[in-house]
């Protein structure tokens, strides 16, 4: 009998582990949950000044804490852009996650992958991301990007001069190198998430001086993309810190509470600490 190799058994472990069980379970039920908001987020967004609360007069604990901490960083706004097939219904609970943490100013961007592409998006959000900075008088924003969201927030700060503007981008689940499965979808937006895409190359390209801080979650059983180390972002101009979080599905990666307070942590942080600490389980 040939022996088996031991990638081949790590993988079986992997994907016969109690973490991996509750992941999919968890998956599958944030996708019936969602599927019940979506109809909600088609619904295009109207850009409003959202008012910053600095009294922390009957304020939650971890709001107070934030506004006593640092009120520069509790006021930052935060721009969020969905995935391929979704839309700003993906961020519900991320969002109220992020209020109760003391983050008040949240905004999202809407996109249809059917007519739209990776440029052209970029593009756009680098537009509403300067009416939030007109509007609230902040000069630099953060923006959380899913999946291809991740992709059109890096594509902004890397060939756009977006990093003049995005302090922080945090990616959850976005191939920055690239996944296998965009090559059975035909669609132009999942064509320039192909490995061999000028898009992806065009990542890859030198990025000297590029001011934004780079935090990209990525899932061992994350079934999008493929290879899943292809959502950690190696490139060596940039300043990037890749969090690994197990058992956690492609679609619960918004709604894992894990993700939500290491999200929280670092942009309470407008510096990045010395030694960061991976989220705890």
């Amino acid at each position: 009998m040939p022996a088996v190799p031991s990638a081949a058994w790590g993988s079986a472990r992997t994907l016969l582990s109690p973490t991996t069980a509750r992941g999919v379970a968890v998956e599958a039920a944030w996708i019936t949950a969602h599927l019940a908001m979506y109809p909600l987020g088609l619904v295009e967004e109207q850009l409003r000044l959202q008012q910053e609360r600095h009294s922390i007069e009957g304020l939650p604990p971890a709001q107070r804490g934030l506004l006593v901490g640092d009120v520069e960083a509790a006021g930052t706004p935060i721009v969020l852009v969905h995935g391929i097939f979704d839309n700003r219904s993906i961020f519900t609970l991320l969002r109220r996650g992020l209020h109760r943490r003391g983050f008040g100013s949240t905004y999202a961007l809407n996109y249809s992958a059917l007519t739209d592409d990776i440029r052209a998006v970029a593009g756009r959000l680098g537009t509403l991301i300067d009416q939030v900075c007109e509007e609230t008088g902040h000069e630099r924003v953060h923006v959380i990007g899913h999946s291809l969201g991740g992709l059109i927030g890096r594509y902004l700060v890397q060939r756009l001069g977006g990093d003049e503007r995005v302090h922080t981008l945090v990616t959850l689940g976005s191939p920055h190198s690239g996944t296998l499965p965009a090559r059975i979808v035909p669609l132009e937006t999942a064509r320039q998430m192909r490995i061999d895409s000028d898009i992806i190359a065009e990542l890859a390209e030198p990025a000297p001086g590029c001011r934004t801080r780079f935090v990209a979650f990525w899932s061992d059983i994350d079934q999008l993309v493929i290879p899943r180390s292809h959502a950690r972002v190696e490139h060596p101009d940039l300043r990037a810190r890749n969090v690994l979080v197990q058992g956690v599905g492609h679609l619960s990666l918004p709604v894992d509470g894990r993700v939500v307070r290491e999200i929280a942590a670092t942009l309470a942080l407008l510096d990045e600490p010395e030694h960061p600490q991976p989220p705890s389980p």
